[in-house]
């Protein structure tokens, strides 16, 4: 399987979006160190032969961003830096988004749709993070054309509406960042968010372990999680979700193939939507960061050694501090401290569920992506993530249940293997 890199065009907007160089305010919810990297992944669309003069998928990719960043023009900008002036994203006339064209030597079906694919050959379908225009550019996009005509489309921080390159704007697009998530004057924090990050200067967001992790996909069937859920309310008398369940199971099965010490806090961290819990709501067109990290902490021990519908009920309660006050002394936090150094610390586990996030809803005209595989190892202050994925549905045989990807250290692989085991057989 040989990918060959073929021409990159810089796309740029089809008419001016200003005429003057300016700088637009970001948010601490843009801002917050935790959420700054580079986040990868892949969309598998195949080659319906049904549909007859399709355009081309580059031609459409292309003219569709080319209108969609006159509304958008702030992705052809500056990413904002952690030093300086982090708060700022600057805007100059003249920038556009690279598009990265390639070839791939084979079929999708013969990479069975990339539903589990070889990690070293999917990376090469992405623009290399190592290159110095993905450090300055706050988007880039490669398309890799396979011999069967289906194609692979890599983006990072696009939104649906660039995406899809609709014709007219259906919503006004809003940027209004210091009204909506400006800090409060004065800032004041009135929940404890200093309990669960950490403050220190000289500090990366994300704390390797020594050695990078290594990804492993693992399937969940239907009857496994029903039996982990009848398990959980035997126990505690209480109804998990399929996040709070398999997530508590995940999250301990990581921390003993991991073998951290018994006092060593662990955490678990997810992002949440906060659109309709901020107050005022935010308005529909409103395409900032809308998300803030929730953390779940316990000692090891309490993780490993106490039932796990414990671990299932803390992550059930930590819904509830999503309020209007949460995001506003979250924001105040980090107006007060972000020179110090905001990181969430080590041994965090984040966890996101891509089964109901709507990845099948862009399409470009031949349907929506059959797979969509993330290839980022970084999320929410954790070098060491888990995604809740769907099986591509191109492929065959797989509509029981689906699929986890897991990032860990290789040696502690092995035994999060057979505590993945006990999943199957029941023993929780």
């Amino acid at each position: 399987m040989e990918v060959t890199i073929g021409e990159t065009n810089t796309i740029y907007p089809s008419k001016p979006p200003f005429t003057e160089n300016h700088v637009l305010p970001l948010s601490h919810l843009d801002t917050d160190r935790n959420l700054n990297f580079t986040f990868r992944y892949l969309r598998v669309y195949v080659n319906d032969d049904t549909t007859q003069h399709k355009p081309d998928p580059y031609e459409v990719l292309t003219s569709s961003l080319s209108a969609a960043l006159v509304h958008y023009y702030q992705f052809a900008g500056s990413p904002p830096s952690s030093v300086g002036q982090p708060s700022r994203a600057s805007l100059s006339s003249g920038n556009g988004v690279p598009v990265i064209l390639s070839t791939v030597d084979c079929t999708l079906a013969s990479i069975n749709y990339l539903d589990d694919p070889d990690y070293t050959f999917a990376e090469k379908l992405v623009p290399d993070p190592r290159d110095e225009e993905a450090l300055t550019r706050p988007l880039i996009l490669q398309l890799n054309r396979f011999k069967c005509g289906g194609w692979v489309f890599e983006r990072r921080f696009i939104t649906r509406c660039i995406a899809r390159g609709e014709n007219g704007m259906k919503i006004e697009p809003v940027w209004d960042r210091s009204n909506l998530f400006g800090p409060r004057n004065p800032p004041r924090v009135e929940f404890p968010v200093h309990e669960f990050l950490s403050l220190d200067r000289d500090s990366s967001p994300y704390l390797e372990s020594g050695k990078p992790a290594v990804r492993e996909c693992f399937e969940v069937k239907d009857e496994w999680l029903d039996r982990l859920k009848g398990f959980l309310h035997e126990q505690s008398g209480s109804n998990y979700t399929t996040f709070e369940a398999l997530g508590a199971f995940i999250w301990r099965a990581k921390a003993k193939a991991s073998k951290i010490s018994d006092d060593e806090t662990v955490k678990y961290a997810y992002l949440t939507n906060i659109r309709r819990r901020v107050k005022p709501p935010l308005p529909a067109g409103y395409w900032g960061n809308g998300c803030v990290p929730i953390y779940v902490q316990l000692l090891a021990k309490d993780l490993i050694n106490e039932p796990i519908w414990k671990a299932a009920d803390a992550i059930k309660k930590s819904k509830d501090i999503i309020t209007d006050e949460y995001v506003r002394s979250f924001i105040d936090f980090q107006e007060l401290h972000y020179d110090e150094g905001i990181s969430s610390g080590n041994r965090v586990s984040a966890f996101t569920d891509w089964r109901h996030v709507g990845h099948e809803t862009v399409d470009f005209g031949w349907g929506g992506p059959v797979t969509v595989f993330p290839l980022s190892k970084h999320l929410v202050g954790s070098v060491e993530p888990c995604f809740f994925l769907p099986y591509s549905s191109a492929t065959q045989g797989k509509k029981d249940g689906f699929k986890v990807l897991v990032c860990l250290q290789q040696e502690a692989i092995p035994v999060f293997m057979e505590e993945m085991e006990k999943l199957e057989h029941g023993l929780a």
